[in-house]
């Protein structure tokens, strides 16, 4: 059995305006998410990964300290397009994005991924992650990325289904995950045994 717990990134300054932070954003944490990051006592892990984007880097080096992260590239936050750095209130009133909310998410960002092609990449991280874990015999890992790509993970691989947006998560909340390896192995790409974690760590 694998164990593994994906972490999203601590508190940005985006995040605090409930802006679309996105792949093309490359901001660092807020001072507030810093804060949020100390004094943590986080699940062991044989291995960490994250995205590269400084959100997620500087959040697995808080939580991790002396300890190498490896970066996937695949794993970085979706790409929103002509919404990226926007919030709501700027937003309000531009067509295509009231046609992207009225689909309730499933129309493909304007300029930037539609769903299917965000979580696909994501998925394609998530299985490069974890085949490193087991070609090392790492049984514990962590995953220090970003909301969006914990839903997508998520949504393609919880048995039974849950829809993607009910796996949205909090700055530093997010999921305890086990897997079987030889079903893996086998083909059965799913996973059965998810907990939330308000802070992981508890």
């Amino acid at each position: 059995m694998m164990t593994g717990y994906l972490i999203r990134h601590g508190r940005t300054p985006g995040n605090l305006d409930g802006r679309y932070v996105g792949k093309r954003t490359n901001e660092e944490l807020s001072p507030e998410g810093k804060e949020q990051c100390k004094n943590r006592v986080c699940p062991r892990a044989d291995v960490i990964y994250t995205s590269p984007l400084r959100r997620c880097v500087q959040t697995a080096s808080l939580l991790y300290p002396d300890r190498d992260v490896i970066t996937q590239e695949l794993l970085s936050e979706c790409d929103f397009g002509i919404f990226e750095g926007k919030n709501y209130k700027e937003l309000s009133g531009e067509p295509l994005y009231q046609q992207w909310i009225d689909s309730r998410g499933t129309l493909p960002f304007p300029g930037g991924e539609s769903r299917e092609q965000f979580q696909t990449r994501c998925l394609q991280g998530f299985f490069f992650c974890l085949e490193h874990c087991m070609q090392n015999r790492y049984k514990t890992f962590a995953m220090v990325v970003h909301g969006g790509t914990i839903m997508s993970i998520l949504d393609a691989l919880v048995v039974p289904h849950r829809e993607y947006f009910e796996w949205q998560v909090k700055n530093l909340e997010g999921f305890k995950i086990q897997i079987e390896e030889q079903q893996w192995i086998a083909g059965n790409r799913s996973i059965r045994t998810v907990r939330k974690e308000a802070d992981v760590w508890r």
